[in-house]
């Protein structure tokens, strides 16, 4: 029983020795130098170095909306959906069915909301555009935000 126990401890001092003594290496970015004439502090170089865009922060936000507005559409069609398989399963029975009824209509109720505040995001976003910048609000698929 001693003898197990020293084994086991070896083995876990090992363990963990192991670990330390090859431990990896950092694989950490090299940042380009910067021989700009025209960019004394290197912010251009900062920018492209560190992978991040310059987007507007009002496209991002609107965006980001539009986005979480698209999953709630999605979850009101899957509602609406499962409500259709439970009406269809019901089998006649009439508390099934006026289930299946209830979420139909709230999920259509839920679906107008989120319809209506896509419309009122579009007309918002579009307003604050043409607003700042002067120009007409661009359309078509490519500029969707």
């Amino acid at each position: 029983m001693k003898n197990k126990k020293i084994w086991q401890s070896l083995i876990v001092f090992l363990f963990i020795f192991s670990f330390l003594l090859f431990g990896y290496q950092a694989f950490a970015a090299n940042i380009p130098t910067c021989d700009r004439k025209d960019d004394p502090l290197g912010l251009d170089c900062v920018k492209e170095s560190s992978g991040l865009s310059d987007a507007d922060p009002r496209i991002i936000i609107v965006k980001i909306i539009n986005v979480s507005l698209g999953l709630l559409g999605i979850i009101a069609t899957v509602l609406i959906i499962y409500s259709g398989f439970l009406w269809m399963t019901s089998g006649g029975e009439q508390t099934k069915v006026d289930k299946a009824r209830k979420i139909i209509f709230s999920a259509i109720i839920g679906l107008v909301i989120i319809l209506m505040a896509f419309a009122i995001t579009r007309y918002v976003s579009a307003s604050l555009f043409e607003a700042t910048t002067g120009n007409v609000y661009p359309t078509g698929s490519y500029y969707y935000y």
